[in-house]
C-alpha cells in the first residue's frame, strides 16, 4: 500500500505515479472509537517504518484519544481570516509539501471556514490523494448524502455536513468501527464522549437507544452493500476469485405455475422477503412445447401484477427443463431463498420423472428451498 516518499532530484515537476489510497473508518455515531482506531493503526505503521503524520485531529477533549496521538507527528494548522477573526483549518498544501507516505485526517464531512481554498474537508482529502499520498479518514454514517432524509426521520436531527456517496464507493477500504448501543451509552455516562453535564441531554436526544440501533444497522448495511456491489462487479467482469461469489444479502425467488396455489406462494414469498429486507423475484417457466389456455394466461398475468404490487420483479423464461431454468435464474440473480409449492404430480409420476425439489437441491448449493403446502379449502 505504501510508496517511496523520496523523489529523484529532477522529478519535482513530475506528477505522482499513482493516486494515494484511501481508507475510511466509519461508525454509527460519535464516540464509537473511529479516531482512536485510526491513530492506533497509524502508530503501528509508524513503528514499522512508514512515514506517518497527522494532518488533522479533533480530540473533543477526550483524554484517551489525545494520549493515543502521542508519538505521531502532528502538522500545524493554517490560519484563515474569517470576517476579521483568525480561525484554524487543516493545511492541505503543507501536507502535500511534506509528502508523507500516510496522513491521518479526522472528520471527513467537516465544512471548512469561509475563506478557505476549498469548501469541504473531503475536497482537501482528494487533493492529498491526487498527490499520491495515502489517507486514513473518519466519518459517521449520518453524514452520507443519500441517507440524509432517512437519518432525519430516525433521529429528528437534520445533518448539515454531508459527503457524497461516491467517497465510500471510491475508497480502497471502508472499516466499520462497531460497538453496541449499550457500550456507547456507558461511554457517554462516564464522560468519554462529551462532558458529563451533557450526558443526560444527549441520551434523551440523538443518543436514544432506538436511534443508535437504527444508525448501527445503517452503518453495517451500507458497508455490506459496498462489499457486495464490488463482488457483483467482479463477477460480471469475469474476475476470477478463489471462492465462489457468496451473496451478503438475502434474495428471494418464488416459482409460480399455472396452478391456483401460485397466488399463495407469491404472498408467502413476499412476507419472507419483507422479514429479510430482501429483493423479491417471481419466476414463471414457460414450456415452449405447450400452449397456455386463455384462463392460464390470465392467471399468469394476475401473478405478475401481484408480484409487482409487492415490489418484486417478474421473470418469464421459455424452457422445457423447469429445474434447469430455476437453477439458472437463481444463479444469475444471486438468489439465496427459493419458494416453491408442493408437487401436484401423483406418486407414480414422481417415481417416473423425479421430483423438482430433488433436482433443485441436487443442482444448487448454499440456497434454501422452501416447499409451501397447498392450502386445503373446505
Amino acid at each position: 500500500m505504501y510508496h517511496s516518499s523520496n523523489p529523484s532530484p529532477d522529478s519535482t515537476d513530475i506528477r505522482p505515479a499513482r493516486r494515494g489510497k484511501h481508507k475510511i473508518f466509519i461508525g454509527m455515531a460519535p464516540g464509537v472509537g473511529k479516531t482512536y482506531r485510526m491513530l492506533e493503526e497509524g502508530d503501528q505503521l509508524r513503528q514499522e517504518g512508514i512515514d506517518v503524520v497527522i494532518g488533522l485531529l479533533e480530540t473533543h477533549n477526550r483524554q484517551e484519544t489525545a494520549q493515543r496521538a502521542a508519538g505521531l507527528e502532528l502538522l500545524p494548522r493554517q490560519q484563515v481570516n474569517c470576517s476579521g477573526s483568525l480561525l484554524s483549518e487543516m493545511d492541505t498544501e503543507a501536507i502535500v509539501v511534506r509528502e508523507p507516505q500516510l496522513v491521518l485526517i479526522d472528520e471527513l464531512a467537516h465544512t471548512n471556514v469561509p475563506g478557505s481554498q476549498r469548501e469541504k474537508r473531503y475536497q482537501d482529502v482528494e487533493v492529498v490523494l491526487a498527490a499520491g499520498i495515502d489517507v486514513y479518514s473518519t466519518v459517521n454514517i449520518q453524514h452520507l448524502e443519500s441517507l440524509n432524509d432517512l437519518v432525519a426521520r430516525i433521529t429528528g436531527v437534520v445533518v448539515r455536513e454531508r459527503i457524497p456517496d461516491r467517497l465510500l464507493e471510491e475508497a480502497d477500504q471502508v472499516v466499520v468501527i462497531d460497538v453496541t448501543p449499550e457500550t456507547l451509552e456507558e461511554r457517554l455516562k462516564v464522560g468519554k464522549i462529551y462532558a458529563l453535564e451533557k450526558a443526560d441531554q444527549s441520551l434523551q436526544n440523538f443518543f436514544q437507544r432506538r436511534n443508535l440501533i437504527a444508525l448501527r444497522e445503517l452503518a453495517l448495511r451500507e458497508v455490506a452493500d459496498n462489499i457486495e456491489e464490488e463482488a457483483l462487479e467482479q463477477a460480471s467482469n469475469g474476475t476470477k476469485t478463489d471462492a465462489p461469489f457468496c451473496s451478503i444479502h438475502e434474495r428471494v425467488l418464488v416459482c409460480v405455475s399455472t396452478y391456483p396455489n401460485a397466488i399463495q406462494l407469491i404472498r408467502r414469498g413476499a412476507r419472507i422477503a419483507g422479514y429479510m429486507h430482501a429483493p423479491f423475484y417471481c419466476l414463471f417457466v414457460d414450456d415452449p412445447d405447450r400452449f397456455l389456455t386463455k384462463t392460464e394466461s390470465l392467471h399468469i398475468e394476475t401473478c405478475e401484477q401481484l408480484c409487482k404490487e409487492f415490489g418484486g420483479e417478474f421473470i418469464r423464461v421459455g424452457e422445457q427443463d423447469k429445474a434447469k431454468a430455476i437453477a439458472d435464474v437463481a444463479i444469475n440473480y444471486y438468489v439465496t431463498q427459493i419458494v416453491i409449492g408442493e408437487s401436484q404430480r401423483s406418486r407414480w409420476q414422481l417415481m417416473l420423472r423425479g421430483s423438482l425439489t430433488h433436482k433443485l437441491l441436487k443442482s444448487l448449493k448454499n440456497i434454501d428451498v422452501h416447499i409451501i403446502a397447498t392450502e386445503k379449502r373446505t
